[in-house]
């Protein structure tokens, strides 16, 4: 029987690839120029999205600044119309004035001086004796920097802006007080005392508050205190950490209500600012503590506020 031959396979004949040629010298710097320009596209567009440096601001327009976000960048906004507060207004808070006017002298003196912190009641005038500061010594060199406590994440910057500077700096942040976990309250331990690298020797931080150690405490934190054999009380881990960024203040003021005496010396005092005199100052005083009574409250704050209305109203 006859055996099958397998047909040879006809084979295609495999070309070799062509070598590609070179793209002339002027296309390759076209494509270059191309990249270039949508890479620097795309960086303008990132930088959008970046936080710009802090400008430098007017140093001349006045002597004090907020530090503001406008426009996506953080800078300094003068303050152009000041309060005219004097340490002289200032009326039953001597011990307290004399405090932070020698802390403040030493400071633009170029001495050794500590950051402070004003605690107390309300409307005590807190922050009206950082603003007499601020009035008393500003020829001497002194500037303030008032600082909201959603800012204070920014201080590392914000004094690095300051430390090139030949003035002294207060950064002031008013009625300050955190809660658990916010952002601004390590950025304010870091600068006070805490950071590696130095505090500006011509910067300081004045912060008013209501409390003590800025932050809320709880009956439960009581129960972490430790009572040791020898009668020693150790606070738990929690109430330290509370306690520890007020301690960072070198120096602290403490405010108290008024007793009715000092609130109608008070009184007394803008009612005559204001242009009250006579037998309407005498009425004016009894007036006043009405309105005190009808507000839970002898402070500072109140005086004024009675002052302004009674004068306002021509004594009647």
């Amino acid at each position: 029987m006859p055996t099958s031959r397998k047909r040879p396979q006809a084979t295609v004949p495999t070309q070799s690839p062509q070598p590609q040629a070179a793209l002339p010298a002027t296309d390759l710097s076209q494509q270059l120029a191309a990249l270039f320009t949508r890479a620097h596209s795309l960086l303008d567009r990132l930088e959008t999205l970046l936080p710009a440096p802090a400008a430098e601001p007017d140093w001349a327009a006045s002597v004090a600044f907020r530090w503001v976000s406008k426009g996506g960048r953080k800078q300094l906004m003068p303050v152009r119309k000041l309060s005219p507060i004097a340490y002289d207004d200032l009326i039953g808070i001597d011990e307290q004035r004399r405090k932070v006017e020698r802390n403040t002298r030493q400071f633009v003196q170029g001495k050794p001086a500590n950051n402070v912190l004003i605690t107390g009641s309300r409307g005590t005038g807190k922050s009206s004796l950082v603003k007499a500061s601020l009035n008393k010594f500003a020829r001497q060199g002194l500037r303030l920097i008032e600082v909201d406590k959603a800012d204070l994440v920014d201080l590392p910057e914000l004094t690095e802006l300051l430390a090139a500077r030949p003035e002294r700096f207060i950064v002031f942040s008013d009625d300050l007080s955190f809660e658990e976990g916010e952002p601004g309250y390590k950025a304010l331990k870091s600068v006070l005392d805490g950071s590696v690298s130095a505090t500006a020797d011509n910067v300081l931080v004045y912060a008013t508050s209501n409390r003590r150690h800025l932050m809320p405490e709880s009956l439960q934190e009581n129960l972490t205190y430790k009572h040791l054999e020898n009668g020693e009380i150790h606070p738990g881990e929690g109430v330290e950490e509370k306690i520890s960024l007020s301690e960072r203040f070198g120096l602290w003021v403490s405010f108290y209500p008024y007793s009715q005496d000092d609130y109608l010396r008070i009184a007394a005092h803008w009612l005559a600012a204001f242009g009250v005199t006579g037998k309407q100052m005498d009425k004016a005083r009894q007036e006043s503590l009405v309105w005190a009574l009808e507000r839970g409250s002898r402070s500072g704050r109140v005086a004024w506020q009675f002052a302004r209305d009674y004068a306002g109203r021509g004594g009647r």
